[in-house]
C-alpha cells in the first residue's frame, strides 16, 4: 500500500488545539431533557440548555410530534417542492406568522440553513454586507459564501455601524445588515432601533437572527423585535424551532414577496429534504403553548433577575436575556471552573476560543428551575477557591 502522507497535518493539529487547551469532547446525557439531567451516570442540574421554557421534555409537544408520526411517516422523504410538503408545513409557516406579526413565514430543516439559504439568495459579488462581529457562525458563513465585500462592525456599536455606512454604502448595488437579537454567548442585545433607523436613512435591507429570541423575548414571546416595538418597521427574521419552542428547524418571517422569492432562490431550502412530520408537529404545538401559557416566561424572568441580583459581586457580563456569562481570564480557568461546578452538581461547561473571544461559563436559564437549583448555583460559585477577574476590564 502507497503511503500517503497527506493526511498528517490532522494529527498535529489536534496536538496544537489540545495544548492551547481548546480540545472538545461530547458528553452524553442519558435522561430527557429538563432543569435537572443524568450526564454519565450522574444527576446534574442542567445550566447548558437553550430550552429555555422547558419545552423539549413537555408531554403536550411529546404527544404532537407521536400523532405526526403515525399520521405521516418519520420522514417529509424529499425537498417542498418535491414531495416532501405537508399540510402541516404550512400550518407551522402561518403560526411563525402570525406569532411574529409578518405576512407569511417559510421554514428550513434548520436555521443554519436558513441563515445560509436566505443570505445567498438576498446578495451577490455586487453588494456590500456590514455586520456585527460578535455575529453567530451562520450569519458569518452565510455572508461569506455569497461573494459580497463583507465587513464587520464593532460589537453592538452603532457609530462605527453608520461611519461604515457613510464611507462604503454608495460603492455597492445593494446592502445587508446582519446581527443577532440576543447574541448566544454574551446574552446582550442589538440596538435594533437604531440599526433599523440606519438601513432607512442608507436604503440597507437588515435581517436580524431571532434564535434566542423566538419564545423568550417580548410580550408575547414573538422576540426583540416585538420586544423593541419594532413590528412595522421593514425587516427580515430569522429565527430557529429548535431553542425555546423545543423541537428542530429554522425559519424566515417576513413580507409575501420576500417568501415567495426566497421558494425560487434560497438554495438551502429548494435542495433539502423539508422537515420532518415530528418536528414540524412539535414547533406547532410549542407556538400555541407559549401563547397559552405566558407565566412560563414570567418565571423565566423571574429567575434571570434573582440570579443577576445573586451574582451581582461576579464579573457577569451585561446581559438582558435568560443567558448569564461569567468572563474568565483564560481557558484553564475556565475548565477549573466547570469540574469544580460539576462536582457540586451543576451541568454547566466551558466555553472557550475560538468560539468566543475569552473563555467563559455560560449559563441557560430555565422556567423549570426550581428555587434550590438556582441557591446551589450561587452556593457553587461562592465556594469556587480563585479570585475571579473579569477579562474585559
Amino acid at each position: 500500500m502507497v503511503e500517503n502522507r497527506a493526511y498528517d497535518w490532522i494529527k498535529k493539529s489536534l496536538t496544537t488545539i489540545e495544548k492551547a487547551g481548546w480540545y472538545r469532547c461530547v458528553k452524553t446525557i442519558e435522561s430527557a431533557p429538563g432543569a435537572v439531567i443524568q450526564l454519565e451516570g450522574q444527576s446534574l442540574i442542567n445550566f447548558a440548555s437553550n430550552d429555555y421554557l422547558g419545552l423539549a421534555g413537555e408531554e403536550r409537544l411529546k404527544q404532537a410530534a407521536i400523532a405526526a408520526i403515525r399520521e405521516y411517516g418519520t420522514g417529509s422523504t424529499g425537498s417542498r417542492l418535491l414531495s416532501g410538503h405537508r399540510q402541516l408545513h404550512r400550518d407551522l409557516e402561518s403560526a411563525i406568522a402570525s406569532l411574529k406579526q409578518t405576512e407569511d413565514a417559510l421554514v428550513f430543516s434548520s436555521g443554519y440553513l436558513a441563515n445560509m439559504g436566505t443570505i445567498r439568495a438576498l446578495v451577490g459579488a455586487r453588494d456590500l454586507i456590514l455586520a456585527d462581529e460578535y455575529n453567530h457562525s451562520s450569519l458569518k458563513n452565510g455572508a461569506t459564501l455569497t461573494g459580497a465585500t463583507v465587513i464587520n462592525y464593532q460589537h453592538c456599536d452603532v457609530n462605527d455601524l453608520e461611519q461604515q455606512l457613510a464611507q462604503y454604502r454608495d460603492s455597492y448595488r445593494r446592502c445587508l445588515l446582519l446581527t443577532d437579537t440576543v447574541f448566544s454567548m454574551d446574552g446582550d442585545l442589538c440596538p435594533l432601533p437604531q440599526i433599523l433607523d440606519l438601513a432607512d436613512e442608507y436604503e440597507a435591507m437588515v435581517l436580524v437572527d431571532e434564535a434566542h429570541a423566538t419564545g423568550v423575548m417580548g410580550t408575547t414571546g414573538a422576540g426583540c423585535v416585538e420586544y423593541f416595538g419594532c413590528r412595522d418597521r421593514a425587516l427580515i427574521q430569522m429565527g430557529t424551532l429548535s431553542k425555546a419552542l423545543g423541537s428542530l428547524g429554522g425559519y424566515i418571517a417576513g413580507s409575501a414577496t420576500l417568501i415567495d422569492f426566497l421558494r425560487n432562490r434560497a438554495p438551502s431550502w429548494i435542495y433539502t429534504t423539508a422537515l420532518s412530520p415530528a418536528d414540524t408537529a412539535t414547533a406547532l404545538a410549542a407556538i400555541q403553548l407559549i401563547q397559552e401559557q405566558p407565566q412560563r416566561r414570567q418565571q423565566l424572568w423571574d429567575h434571570m433577575q434573582f440570579l443577576k441580583q445573586a451574582l451581582r459581586e461576579f464579573p457577569l457580563l451585561p446581559s438582558q436575556s435568560p443567558i448569564l456569562c461569567l468572563g474568565l481570564s483564560n481557558p484553564q480557568q475556565a475548565l477549573q471552573l466547570s469540574d469544580h461546578l460539576h462536582a457540586s452538581g451543576i451541568f454547566a461547561p466551558a466555553v472557550r476560543p475560538p468560539t468566543v473571544p475569552f473563555s467563559r461559563i455560560r449559563f441557560s436559564i430555565m422556567a423549570t428551575h426550581q428555587q434550590q437549583h438556582l441557591q446551589q448555583l450561587v452556593e457553587a460559585l461562592t465556594r469556587f477557591g480563585i479570585s475571579f477577574s473579569s477579562p474585559c476590564a
